[in-house]
């Protein structure tokens, strides 16, 4: 059968395909120097790394097994400039091109051997990463603290462990596995994560039951004010060694993740598709973290200890309720296996097409011949002899190392506020942990996964390059810089009799600090203890099933003689600059996610194609030693200044009870300004360095 222009067909291959789909064939062919695949035994002579396929390769199965090259090249229109080089050809699935487990490589599984079934396990591992990284474990960080006895800056020596995780890997996995087979690479890391997610959970089956004694009396003004300590110091800090360790396997298991698989993903598609399916896949890593705070904060609404026969007393607005933290991770270290088998099974390149690495990044190599010349060789880098020489090159990439620097200053805002944002929330509008969770999820859904699609979709559809991409980079943070000020505005605490303020009513009732046990008194006011309130009757249901105490000497009763009473649990927030806060804070989250992916494919664009996985490899450890590190240990120190009340464990510091609003939002405000305010010079010196 014959083509226009007198290109030659394969008659069964045009006659697999609808009627619908046939005009595919008449796409442009990619011409290729010296003699024709098919006079050469078949595409499996072409160089592994010049066969990056397109977004939707024609069935394996569609192909016979003995058709080689489909097409002779066409003459076609003398074409000038760099767009002469980006027809493809579509070839049939060589051997090792099937999608499947060794020999077992079933035909139905054919289907999912495109871009596009790639695409959907490689979000479904990123959205299973954010869901437990960014997600399960941000939203339990207070009840794991109120667990175990944690202060916030501990907390971030544990989310700190998973950037730690990954500096250390990063540079193993993105040299060797850049030129291994990326999916198992991947497959085995999603693996490993599912074990960091089971041994985050360990510390809960390990420790005993959580009981605590809630007699009806105490805290009350006539009951036995004595120190609770009985002689013992609780040890159950230690097990943050163990938390460290999960979140270590996790940062593992997640590093060939966003190295390997935007890689894997980039060199088989189009490059002018390339930011499309790439903000797909950081919209789903986005979508993971939200799903995370929803479904964590609904699990902390369910007691620790589901299994325990003992009902507890306790709700979840006192301050001794430890929810559910665990039952997330144990679902999670079951979806992973679940994830990881398919990915394991793909081939090392997807089949579909003899094509040529991404345009712009051309423009790059020919600025340095020399590093073009060392770096077109197929058999560079799969030695350890070419590591140095590969760093060399990327440290002479000057556009490379100020994105590397803009991208970690912007990391430190993000680490840190996905850490303690839920706790900002809770301390703010006076929330339980799980409210402020969900809260935080609700904002991080439209804001952070539509600020991730929308940076990729601008540039597909601005058809930015070059320095445009950075300019746009540009004012997404000076956007996001100037709705930080925000902070600047905070919601008043609610006065608290027994912290800042002081009563003498509930003097002769000699209550202790370590009782703390907050109620809000029918005056409006919220007190320490149900002691500092001066209440003096046992406790009895009220008609929302929270405990109301009674006969209160500190709260005047206006309507009749008597005393007032108080409920059990923080007054409700009446600020009214809660609307403000939260529209401010939604968009400093979407314009800081929105540069992701035009950074991403910047930084893409700007180094030798064969260095791609090492070069996001490198930008990682950057990322995360200048940012990912020190943000959230940053941010928890201090929040742990902002404190005002700490736990008394028998003469030890235990967590904070509770805040000073004005203090945690003014450091809040200065780490958030110097984290976006960094990145301002790196982004206008890029523009200027990369070509247009």
């Amino acid at each position: 059968m014959r083509g226009p222009r007198g290109c030659r067909y394969n008659r069964a291959w045009v006659s697999s395909f609808p009627a619908t789909r046939r005009p595919f064939i008449s796409m442009p062919q990619l011409v290729f120097p010296g003699p024709p695949a098919a006079a050469d035994g078949g595409s499996d002579h072409a160089p592994p790394s010049r066969r990056p396929s397109l977004g939707s390769p024609p069935s394996p199965g569609a192909l016979d097994s003995s058709s080689q090259l489909l097409c002779q090249p066409p003459r076609q229109p003398e074409k000038r400039g760099p767009r002469a080089a980006q027809e493809v050809c579509y070839v049939a699935a060589g051997p090792g091109e099937a999608c499947g487990w060794r020999a077992f490589a079933p035909a139905c599984l054919q289907a999912f051997n495109t871009p596009r079934g790639f695409l959907l396990f490689l979000c479904a591992a990123s959205f299973l990463q954010g869901m437990t990284v960014n997600g399960f474990i941000n939203t339990v960080i207070t009840s794991v603290e109120r667990r175990f006895d944690l202060h916030s800056y501990q907390s971030g020596l544990t989310a700190s462990s998973y950037d730690v995780a990954a500096c250390l890997c990063l540079t193993f996995v993105s040299y060797f596995g850049g030129h291994g087979h990326k999916p198992r690479w991947l497959g085995w890391g999603v693996l490993v994560m599912g074990a960091g997610s089971l041994v985050f959970a360990l510390p809960h089956f390990t420790t005993g039951p959580y009981e605590v004694q809630v007699d009806e009396g105490a805290g009350t003004c006539q009951a036995n004010q004595s120190s609770p300590c009985g002689g013992r110091v609780s040890s159950l800090a230690s097990y943050r060694l163990v938390f460290m360790l999960g979140q270590f396997l996790h940062g593992v298991g997640a590093t060939p993740l966003y190295t390997l698989g935007v890689t894997y993903l980039d060199e088989n598609v189009k490059s002018s598709y390339s930011p499309v399916y790439l903000a797909i896949f950081y919209t789903a890593a986005i979508l993971g973290p939200a799903a995370g705070y929803l479904v964590g904060g609904a699990l902390l609404n369910v007691y620790t200890e589901i299994a325990s026969s003992r009902r507890t007393d306790l709700t979840t607005e006192s301050p001794l309720w430890v929810g559910a933290w665990w039952v997330g991770f144990l679902g999670a270290g079951a979806a992973a296996v679940l994830i990881a088998v398919p990915i394991l099974g793909y081939p090392r390149q997807l089949p579909g097409r003899l094509g040529v690495p991404g345009l712009a990044s051309k423009t790059h190599q020919l600025k340095d011949s020399k590093a073009h010349k060392a770096t077109s060789n197929p058999d560079f880098g799969k030695t350890i002899r070419d590591l140095p020489l590969s760093i060399w090159l990327l440290l002479k990439n000057a556009t490379f190392i100020l994105l590397c620097l803009a991208g970690a200053t912007e990391a430190t805002l993000i680490a840190g506020m996905s850490t303690f944002g839920p706790k900002f929330l809770e301390s703010q509008f006076s929330l339980s942990a799980s409210e402020a969770a969900t809260l935080f999820g609700y904002l991080v859904v439209p804001a952070g996964g539509g600020g991730t699609f929308l940076g990729g979709f601008f540039v597909n559809k601005l058809k930015l390059r070059g320095s445009g991409i950075i300019r746009f980079c540009l004012l997404c943070t000076l956007a996001s810089g100037l709705a930080a000020l925000a902070f600047l505005t905070h919601c008043p605490n609610a006065p608290m009799a027994g912290v800042t303020l002081t009563a003498a009513c509930s003097a002769h009732c000699g209550c202790r600090a370590e009782h703390y046990n907050p109620v809000c008194g029918s005056d409006g006011l919220m007190y320490h203890s149900p002691c500092h309130a001066g209440c003096s009757e046992v406790a009895a249901p009220g008609p929302g099933g929270q405990k109301v105490y009674r006969d209160c000497s500190c709260i005047p009763q206006n309507f009749s003689s008597g005393f007032g009473h108080a409920t059990a649990g923080k007054c409700t927030s009446t600020c009214q600059r809660k609307p403000l806060l939260l529209v401010f804070i939604f968009v400093v989250i979407i314009f800081t996610f929105l540069s992701s992916i035009p950074a991403l494919t910047a930084t893409l664009r700007c180094v030798c194609d064969q260095q791609r996985s090492f070069a996001l490899g490198i930008q990682w450890i950057v990322v995360r030693t200048l940012g990912g590190i020190p943000g959230p240990i940053a941010f928890g120190w201090l929040i742990d200044k902002s404190c005002l009340l700490w736990q008394d464990q028998c003469g030890q510091q235990g967590s904070c009870f509770m805040y000073q609003n004005s203090a945690m939002s003014r450091y809040m405000l200065v780490g958030g300004c110097r984290a976006l305010a960094f990145p301002l010079p790196s982004w206008a010196l890029s523009s200027v360095l990369l070509p247009a």
